[in-house]
């Protein structure tokens, strides 16, 4: 199976940064698309930004300009840089990776979550 570990998440103030990161690890044989979504509490999850394997990227308009998504095919890990802050960027923050991998039966692909990371941005 694979994993996805993130991590970096906390507690900032209105303008300030954060960074998160998303390690993925397994049996994997290819990532495809990767891609940090958000969910407030007591509301839906969304999409904040993706990446194709080959660097394309894309964000919902609340970000735009303030969040960039990078990635790094060798260690299998996503990114998510977070600038200025707001306290309606409050919500907890999940990766997720559309993942060709091996299994018993040979390649499947399957999407994976991480288990999500906090973040607080105080007014």
């Amino acid at each position: 199976q694979v994993q996805l570990v993130e991590s970096g998440g906390g507690l900032v103030q209105a303008g300030g940064s954060l960074r998160l990161s998303c390690a993925a690890s397994g049996s994997i044989v290819r990532i495809n698309g990767m891609g940090w979504y958000r969910q407030p509490a007591g509301n839906q999850r969304n999409l904040v930004a993706a990446i194709t394997s080959s660097g394309s990227t894309n964000y919902a308009d609340s970000v735009e300009g303030r969040f960039t998504i990078s990635r790094d095919n060798a260690k299998n890990t996503v990114y998510l840089e977070m600038n200025s802050l707001k306290p309606e960027d409050t919500a907890v923050y999940y990766c997720n990776a559309d993942v060709l991998l091996m299994t018993t039966w040979g390649q499947r692909r399957r999407d994976f979550w991480g288990q999500g990371a906090q973040v607080n941005v105080s007014a």
